[in-house]
């Protein structure tokens, strides 16, 4: 369906199975008359989370009807087709664990009709996605539209760049820091590394449709603040600003991530029944149970993505509230390059093959606090022969060369 705003419209309110059945992976798309920014919305990425498909659908279709002026382009994609034929979260492997340096070299390498499953999604994906990277007019600005088995309130999460942290703090939730950072191989960590601007958006249980209702609010509230349409031509903007923050009414501002318990499949981890997003719990509370017995929470914090279904490698998360004063000591930290010397510290040197990478010696280096390197920026860590390698986000504050269009 085409209308003179240039709107093309492949998805309205359709069960998403049918998504997946089509092998259709452009949901719908608008392009402007002006250059602007391109605004990508993800969802489905994940194929028992259909919530963001029926949001996209909505906002295509309100689009459509109202043709408001419209700078750069707004694109939606669907994720695992595969799985959402199923209404699985995968089929055989996590498509957002899978965005790793040798999955993308044997996708690329191979022909996309001897690919399967997962790698077959991430080809597409990935081809689809540079097709777009490559014809923004402006800068990107990426969502990745999520839900939980659990019930609780919305929130994002983002790699933790200036970019990043001011677009976040738009949509009026809860904004989690250091989540991105604590697992490999996921879709945020890739665009992100191509100097876009990402968010993940976690926006309510799985099947419910207070879920559908958030997601359409995050992404008008994104086009918003990406600048692709004018406040006023958005239809009911404050009720949209209003959804998201009386949901999140509990807590706002920025929290971090503490704590992460990882699993997988023989560990047989159940989770207790009745924890959602947000809860508060204290250190030694009984969170869960595996086959080695009890599990407790090491640390008090509020909990995170409690996981309440078959698949998944994370159990739960267990942040803490970030004070805003600390927030503005890293901006300015950060905007006078100051992250660039800490290579200079005793015990601290350049990773040799990887860029906003450091080495730790421990030995030496064990007086300064993580949460200095975490100020700064460098809130991946992983222990390697002996050291702490550490690392931070590419393009902090400003767009890289060429606007972000990075080779694939």
């Amino acid at each position: 369906m085409h209308g003179s705003s240039g709107v093309e419209v492949l998805v309205a309110a359709v069960d998403p199975r049918d998504v997946g059945s089509r092998r259709q992976r452009l949901l719908g798309s608008v392009k402007g008359s002006e250059p602007g920014p391109t605004v990508v919305c993800c969802a489905a990425l994940h194929g028992d989370e259909p919530s963001g498909i029926l949001a996209l659908g909505r906002v295509f279709d309100e689009l459509e009807c109202r043709r408001p002026p419209l700078r750069g382009e707004v694109v939606g994609v669907a994720g695992n087709l595969a799985a959402l034929i199923e209404g699985r979260r995968f089929i055989t492997a996590d498509l957002n664990r899978h965005w790793l340096a040798g999955n993308l070299e044997r996708a690329r390498a191979a022909s996309p009709v001897e690919l399967t499953h997962e790698d077959r999604e991430l080809r597409e994906l990935l081809d689809t996605l540079h097709e777009l990277f490559t014809r923004a007019r402006g800068a990107v600005y990426f969502l990745d539209l999520h839900t939980s088995s659990a019930a609780g309130d919305p929130f994002v999460c983002v790699g933790d760049t200036l970019r990043n942290r001011a677009f976040a703090e738009q949509f009026h939730v809860p904004v989690i820091l250091g989540l991105e950072e604590c697992i490999d191989g996921s879709l945020l960590e890739y665009v992100n590394d191509l100097g876009h601007v990402t968010v993940g958006v976690e926006a309510g249980q799985h099947r419910a449709g207070s879920s559908v209702d958030r997601h359409e609010s995050f992404v008008w509230l994104a086009l918003v603040a990406a600048g692709a349409v004018w406040p006023a031509d958005v239809p009911d903007l404050e009720g949209h600003r209003r959804r998201l923050s009386d949901a999140s009414r509990q807590l706002h501002g920025f929290l971090e991530v503490h704590h992460r318990h990882p699993i997988v499949a023989a560990d047989e981890f159940a989770m207790l029944e009745g924890f959602s997003n947000f809860q508060s719990v204290a250190a030694g509370d009984l969170l869960a149970r595996d086959r080695s017995g009890e599990i407790r929470a090491p640390e008090s914090g509020r909990i995170l993505l409690p996981l309440y279904q078959g698949l998944g490698s994370d159990g739960y998360f267990i942040a803490r509230e970030v004070r805003s004063f600390w927030l503005r000591v890293s901006s300015g930290l950060r905007r006078l390059g100051l992250d660039s010397l800490l290579h200079w510290l005793p015990g601290v040197r350049r990773h040799p093959d990887r860029e906003a990478t450091l080495i730790i010696d421990t030995g030496l280096a064990r007086w300064f606090a993580l949460e200095v390197f975490h100020l700064l920026g460098y809130r991946k860590r992983r222990s390697e022969g002996g050291k702490l390698v550490v690392s931070r986000r590419r393009f902090d504050h400003n767009l890289p060369a060429g606007g972000g269009h990075a080779p694939r």
